[in-house]
């Protein structure tokens, strides 16, 4: 399947059409209109748009605000900025206060590639998942970024949605199919072991499953699209069932989506288990694809992970 559009402009469309009949939609930038695609939202809907600035903190303030007043406030700003300068207003003004403020942070990831640690984020899925009253959820293709949107919309509560800055291919062929909230989704069965991956490493994870395929190896791949509520039932079938499992993630190996199914894991059916994903240190600058190279977030190192992990 070829590259299609990026996630973010999916979240601009949808809110777009969205917003025709439901005037509480409220979508605010910190000078981030261009980069999170909301210029066309700003110009149908100037009433419904806040500009605030290069003000991460205030941002969040201000949508606490409108979620108090009866609008649903979705948040665009980079995910390496909302979720570290402005991580004192999430946890009390979003979390603690019970706000229904949906927090997107755009460029995730490694996205922002070549200017390193500073813009890359790593850790936010971490931070975001130990807060209590927040949802946590990654989109892998364009059609889970409209299916997830317009179910962001009708939920009531506060949500970090990270998503990232390029184009990305799809693993779905549509958006006909049922999206929910905490729910994974099976994109491909197998017996032998399986990959679990968030976000952009989905289609990841779903190419080394045919690339296994070929070996004779059947792969079940999960589509963990919510961090938090995590969908235990599914990690402890495919545990029981599989034997073995592989975590596949855009984030720091410490936290993050390998660690939430490891928590489950251990305590309930422990298996041979590997995460996969950044090491405890400053990921190199690069495009995001040589950053995925060289961390092995790749079809060959998780195919030969696989491999050893069957014994092969």
């Amino acid at each position: 399947m070829a590259n299609k559009i990026a996630n973010r402009q999916v979240i601009c469309d949808t809110l777009l059409e969205l917003a025709q009949e439901d005037g509480s939609i409220m979508v605010l930038a910190s000078d981030s209109r261009g980069s999170a695609a909301m210029a066309p939202f700003a110009s149908a809907y100037p009433e419904q748009f806040v500009e605030v600035g290069i003000a991460e903190q205030n941002i969040v303030g201000i949508s606490a605000g409108l979620a108090h007043s009866g609008k649903k406030p979705f948040v665009t700003s980079p995910a390496c900025f909302l979720s570290m300068r402005s991580i004192e207003q999430i946890k009390v003004d979003v979390a603690y206060s019970a706000t229904n403020v949906k927090l997107v942070g755009i460029s995730g990831g490694v996205s922002y590639g070549a200017l390193g640690m500073s813009h890359h984020s790593v850790q936010d899925l971490a931070v975001m998942r130990a807060i209590p009253g927040i949802a946590v959820l990654l989109p892998a293709d364009r059609h889970e970024t409209k299916k997830m949107t317009e179910a962001l919309v009708a939920y009531e509560g506060g949500a970090y949605i990270r998503i990232g800055r390029n184009p990305v291919e799809d693993v779905y062929e549509s958006d006909d199919y049922e999206f929910q909230i905490g729910k994974a989704v099976t994109l491909r069965d197998g017996k032998d072991i399986t990959l679990i991956a968030a976000g952009e490493t989905v289609k990841v994870a779903v190419d080394a499953a045919a690339a296994l395929a070929e070996a004779g190896i059947s792969a079940r791949v999960i589509n963990m699209h919510t961090i938090k509520p995590l969908d235990e039932e599914a990690i402890l079938k495919a545990a029981l069932e599989t034997g073995r499992i592989i975590t596949i993630e855009e984030h720091s190996i410490h936290g993050g989506l390998g660690a939430a199914v490891a928590e489950v894991v251990v305590q309930h059916h422990p298996v041979p288990m590997r995460i996969v994903g950044i090491p405890d240190e400053p990921a190199i600058a690069g495009k995001t694809a040589e950053v995925f190279r060289h961390y092995g977030i790749s079809v060959e190192h998780i195919s030969s992970l696989a491999q050893e992990l069957l014994g092969q």
